[in-house]
């Protein structure tokens, strides 16, 4: 008989508690990336809940952010139980995001099947991006594999992980046929340097590791036990406190301190054998830093792309941003390229676009400052 899961039984865990330091002075501790409406009225974690929500009911969606960021998250979601917005007491990567919400979900129905996707992505197609999801969530349901979806890679990018695929895979017996293709994976690559990055695109073989998870509880906790048992035995404690949200936060406040600080990836996805890629084919960005911007935004003619009153004499290429919200004026500029000018109304960035990275080096020294640490 062919089976699917169903929508009382699939779970989503959306990771929210980033700081987008790269992309200040927009975003700050308090209004990190993830919170803002970079590129239209929705802001990316209203856009990354409205995409599952036809696939996943609001009850079934959970939200792990910090408490700095928790009122925001709270009055943008205000659809989702308020207690499935979850506070980590501190960030410990995404082992233990993951871990959390392993709890939380289990706690729920110990036969859930969980999607863990990040916040802060853009994918303009949600009607492809759905369907991707739904066939992982029916392959995950059978219980045995790990599944991430990985991107077909469309530059040689040395910011992304990237995954090795190997054999084309058939449906899991007892599965229906699935629109996506999976493939078993082979092995997973950190950042490589950009002559690996060019081959790897070239030979069709590899795809980026976008962050986005699904699998079963059993099959997720049995990963934890096998590879990570301190994790597993936090999640264990977690589980039984998870449903009096209070007690939870009581033992989550007293063990954070102490859990290991490490990714989902090396911790549970580099060591595990029983992995699969499906195949994400939809359009997908990540949002890394300023410049990946320019590409969701209509460009001039010398390739400015401007969210601005903005005008130039032999300007090109560059990113300009205002967000200010009161006094407003043009932004003009001459014989500035390559450059990032972000304006707000207490902070003005430039910076050329070969150091937008830094821009996270630049937020940390700000902290190191007394005069400015009120800017981050």
């Amino acid at each position: 008989m062919k089976t699917s899961t169903t929508d009382a039984n699939r779970f989503v865990i959306i990771m929210a508690g980033g700081r987008g330091e790269r992309f200040w002075p927009l975003s700050r501790e308090k209004m990190p990336k993830q919170l803002l409406a970079l590129l239209g009225k929705r802001s990316f974690l209203q856009e990354a809940v409205d995409r599952v929500l036809p696939l996943v009911p609001a009850k079934n969606i959970f939200i792990i952010t910090n408490a700095t960021q928790l009122p925001e998250v709270r009055r943008q979601l205000p659809k989702i139980p308020r207690d499935n917005l979850v506070a980590e007491p501190m960030g410990r990567d995404t082992c233990a995001a993951v871990t959390l919400g392993a709890a939380l979900v289990g706690s729920r129905s110990p036969t859930a099947v969980m999607a863990v996707l990040p916040a802060d992505h853009v994918i303009p197609d949600a009607k492809k991006f759905r369907q991707v999801l739904g066939d992982a969530f029916d392959v995950a349901a059978q219980g045995q594999a790990i599944v991430t979806i990985g991107i077909k890679p469309t530059e040689p990018a040395t910011g992304y992980g990237y995954i090795q695929t190997g054999a084309e895979l058939p449906a899991p017996a007892g599965a229906r046929k699935t629109k996506t293709t999976f493939y078993k994976a082979e092995r997973f690559v950190e950042n490589p340097d950009f002559e690996t990055a060019l081959d790897y695109v070239n030979c069709g073989q590899y795809r980026w590791n976008a962050g986005m998870f699904v699998w079963s509880f059993i099959t997720v906790t049995n990963g934890l036990e096998k590879h990570q048992p301190e994790m597993f035995a936090a999640c264990q404690r977690w589980f039984a406190a998870a449903s009096q949200p209070a007690k939870l936060a009581k033992v989550l406040a007293r063990e954070y301190p102490d859990v290991k600080k490490v990714s989902i990836d090396y911790a549970l996805m580099e060591k595990a054998q029983n992995v699969i890629v499906a195949d994400g084919a939809f359009e997908w960005d990540d949002l890394g830093a300023w410049p990946a911007l320019a590409r969701h935004i209509k460009q001039d003619a010398e390739g400015n792309a401007a969210v601005a009153d903005f005008i130039h004499v032999d300007g090109a290429r560059n990113i300009i941003y205002d967000a200010r919200t009161k006094n407003k004026t043009p932004i003009a500029v001459v014989g500035l390229r390559d450059a990032i000018l972000v304006q707000t109304d207490d902070a003005v960035l430039l910076a050329h676009k070969s150091q937008a990275q830094k821009v996270k080096e630049l937020v940390k020294r700000m902290g190191e400052d007394a005069r400015l640490k009120k800017l981050i």
